[in-house]
Formats: structure tokens, C-alpha cells, sequence
């Protein structure tokens, strides 16, 4: 993009006027601790299935090796289980969940009412009597129903807000209908998405309502302070997406904060650049992450584009930004320059370059290898050959019912499927194996 194009966006920044900040909205992300629509990533402190100490006690993660998920299935840490009692939601369910004292019905875990771990963007639960309706807007209904799926059909409309209902159903308003909209319990809007086991699409009269600027492929944002998603969110982001957000809110420097990061692959990449210079400043993709903790960057206004391949599917991004007024020096980097250095072509990096190798090292490393992958070439042949000889099958059908254990894909969830609520997914209509549902004669689609 030319320097004149971004001088222009820069110009357009200030005649943007502030949207409210509604609980929850994009404009206060200091106020939630999840920034994943099923609260996967929470690692808050509460220990009870309700909000300040109601409901049941959660029992010990380090006291529920009888059950599939304890301190000891997670080593690493990677699910934040540990000898603590706090909810968490190890398997990619709907919502974090904590195991209890197990009731005389059996119930031996129950989900967690968390107020503080709704990802920003999401405004809450909302009474839907139907008349009015909550949202006024247009509707529709569809089997293959996702958060991101109304939010996408809602933007087009040009409404701001999209409300999901009863798992299949999709509505769209504006901000003065949440004004006189009456607010739910969270734990009313319970209902799977036809389209997704991992997300919640409202209850029954009950909405579930979105800024329809989640996930969205482009926007300018001038609040003080916002979160930024990557396009597509909470969905997975799709093949050659190629999406731009400028960043300007009022300061002298930008502080960035990444709280999640997963692309696919080195192709899919996300770049960071000046305006109105277009300088590049930073470049994170697939197998280079941005840094954890604050990005500090003495600029007043940033691009950033997005870009994936034709492969391109993962979870994406989520940062929150904030504009800084009054910095301290040593705190901040100067003008053109960040606290992780910019990709140098070809993949080499000043700040992390090899030592030396001296030849007569790297011969014999190089004979090494070929020896190694000889043997291993030669063992693979003898096996192989063993095996004809047998005249044994090579494969052979399991014995038994399936283990309950989950399968997990790069850098995806993990699943179990032994306490899903109520709900499922509707095939599609006959002959029709990509329709998604209808407003009228509208369809909405992927």
C-alpha cells in the first residue's frame, strides 16, 4: 500500500466518531479475562460453579485422577490444571466447567457462571419475548449456524449488532434495541451452535448479542483502547484472506498485547507497518510468534494486514491495544523499531544468527546423517520383507470398543464428547449440501 493511500487513511482516522462501550464491549477488553468465545484460555482464580462463592465448590484438579481430566493429565500446564480447585475448560467445551461432589443423579461436574470470562465483543444474554423482538432487524435460521456466521450475515446487512438464538437462529439490531433490551442470566444462553460443539448460540428466548466487528476483515479504530480479532473469529480464519486494520488512537506510542496467536504456517502472515510511511516494523507468522507480555512501539498510527495462503485455517489472533500518553523512555522503543526485531529476507535474523561452525565439524555431522539414514532405510527393508515372508496382514481391525481418550490436531482443541448439552446439528436440506438457512428468500452462508 503507497504512502499516499495510508497519509489518507491517517487523515480519515479522526472523523470516525467513538462508538459506546457497552460491558463486554470491543472498547473495554480490560474488563474480561477469556478472549476465546468458550473460555479456553481462562486462568482466573474462581473456584465455584456460580460467581462469588455460589454454587458448588469445585473439587481439586490434583483430586480427580478417577475422572478423564486431573493435574496429572496435564504435565505441562498447556490446560491450566494443578494442585488448585479453579474452573477450567481442558477438552474445548462450551464454557470452563469444574469437577463437584458427585449427586445422588450422578452429576459429578457442572459448568462454570464465570461474569469476568466473556471474550470482548460478546455484550451478553438477553430476553427475547419476541414482541417486540429483541434485535429488530432482519432474521433468519440456519443448520450449520456459527457465532461467526450471523456476525458475517448481520455486518452485510450494515446493522451493529447480531444476536444468535436456540442454536439455530440468527437475528440483527442496532444499539438502541440493546438500550431497552432486558439482560439474562449468562448461564440461560446454554444452547450449542448447530454449526460448532464448541460455541454457544443463546437459549430458549433467549439472545446472545455480538458487535458484529469481531472478526471482521478490515476496520479503522480510534478508541483509546480495543481488541483487534483476526478475521473470521471465533471461527477459524479461511484460505486467501488478505484483511487490513488501521490503528490510531490518540498518544504518542502504541502498546500492543497478543493474547492469542496460532496461524498455520510460515505463509500466513502478519505484518505490522507505519503510518503514514508504510515502514515495516515487525512481521509474525506461523513459526515466529510475537513475544509474550507488551509490545511497545513509538508510533502514532499502525497497519496491520493479515494474509493467509490457500490453505490457510487456524484459530488466528486476538490483541488488545491501547494508546499511551505520557511514556517513559526506557519503556518504550524508539520511532521505527520494537522489542522484537522485523523478519530479514531470506530468514536470517541479526539478533539470533549461528555461531561459527568449523568445517571439520560440519563434515563429520553431515557423514552422521547419511549413516543414520542408511540404517534406518536398511531396517525398514528388513521389516518389510519379514513381514511378506508371514504372509501376515498389515492391517488388522482393532478388538474391543474405542478408548475414550481425545484425538488431538496441530495446534487444535481438544474433545471429548462425554457431557455435551442438549442440542444437535440438522443435516442440510436435500439437494442442497451447502445451503445454510434462509431470511426470506436469503441465504446465509460461510
Amino acid at each position: 500500500m503507497g504512502t499516499p493511500v495510508l497519509l489518507g487513511l491517517l487523515l480519515f482516522l479522526p472523523l470516525l466518531q467513538p462508538r459506546r462501550a457497552w460491558a463486554g464491549s470491543l472498547n473495554s477488553p480490560g474488563l474480561s479475562e477469556c478472549f476465546q468465545v468458550n473460555g479456553a484460555d481462562y486462568r482466573g482464580h474462581q473456584n465455584h460453579t456460580g460467581p462469588r462463592g455460589t454454587g458448588r465448590p469445585c473439587l481439586f484438579w490434583n483430586q480427580t485422577q478417577q475422572h478423564s481430566y486431573s493435574s496429572a493429565s496435564d504435565p505441562q500446564g498447556r490446560w491450566g490444571l494443578g494442585s488448585h480447585n479453579f474452573c477450567r475448560n481442558p477438552d474445548g467445551d462450551v464454557q470452563p466447567w469444574c469437577y463437584v461432589a458427585e449427586t445422588e443423579e450422578g452429576i459429578y461436574w457442572r459448568y462454570c457462571d464465570i461474569p469476568t470470562c466473556h471474550m470482548p465483543g460478546y455484550l451478553g444474554c438477553f430476553v427475547d419475548s419476541g414482541t417486540p423482538p429483541a434485535l429488530s432487524g432482519p432474521s433468519g435460521t440456519s443448520t450449520k449456524l456459527t457465532v461467526q456466521v450471523c456476525l458475517r450475515f448481520c455486518r452485510m446487512k450494515g446493522y451493529q449488532l447480531a444476536g444468535v438464538e436456540a442454536g439455530y437462529a440468527c437475528f440483527c439490531g442496532s444499539e438502541s434495541d440493546l438500550a431497552r433490551g432486558r439482560g439474562a442470566p449468562a448461564t440461560d444462553c446454554d444452547q450449542i451452535c448447530f454449526g460448532h460443539p464448541g460455541q454457544l448460540c443463546g437459549g430458549d428466548g433467549r439472545l446472545g448479542i455480538y458487535e458484529v466487528s469481531v472478526g471482521s476483515c478490515q476496520g479503522n479504530w480510534t478508541a483509546p483502547q480495543g481488541v483487534i480479532y483476526s478475521p473470521d473469529f471465533p471461527d477459524e480464519y479461511g484460505p486467501d484472506r488478505n484483511c487490513s486494520w488501521v490503528v490510531g488512537p490518540s498518544g504518542v506510542a502504541l502498546e500492543l498485547t497478543f493474547r492469542l496467536f496460532e496461524l498455520a504456517d510460515p505463509r500466513d502472515r502478519l505484518e505490522l507497518r507505519e503510518v503514514p510511511s508504510g515502514s515495516l516494523l515487525l512481521v509474525f507468522h506461523g513459526t515466529r510468534p510475537p513475544p509474550a507480555g507488551p509490545l511497545r512501539l513509538r508510533v502514532a498510527a499502525l497497519l496491520l494486514t493479515f494474509r493467509s495462503d490457500a490453505r490457510g485455517h487456524a484459530q488466528g489472533f486476538a490483541l488488545t491495544y491501547r494508546g499511551l500518553q505520557n511514556v517513559v523512555e526506557d519503556r518504550v522503543q524508539p520511532k521505527g523499531s520494537a522489542q522484537t526485531p522485523a523478519e530479514i529476507p531470506g530468514g536470517a535474523n541479526s539478533s539470533c544468527s549461528p555461531r561459527p561452525v568449523t568445517l571439520q565439524a560440519a563434515m563429520g555431522a553431515r557423514v552422521f546423517s547419511s549413516v543414520t539414514v542408511v540404517s534406518v532405510l536398511l531396517f525398514l527393508l528388513l521389516s518389510l520383507l519379514r513381514l511378506l515372508r508371514r504372509r501376515n496382514c498389515l492391517l488388522a481391525p482393532g478388538k474391543g470398543p474405542p478408548a475414550l481418550e481425545p484425538s488431538r490436531g496441530t495446534g487444535r482443541s481438544w474433545a471429548v464428547w462425554y457431557h455435551r448439552p442438549r442440542g444437535m446439528a440438522l443435516p442440510c436440506p436435500t439437494g442442497d449440501p451447502q445451503a445454510e438457512g434462509s431470511v426470506g428468500h436469503e441465504t446465509l452462508c460461510h
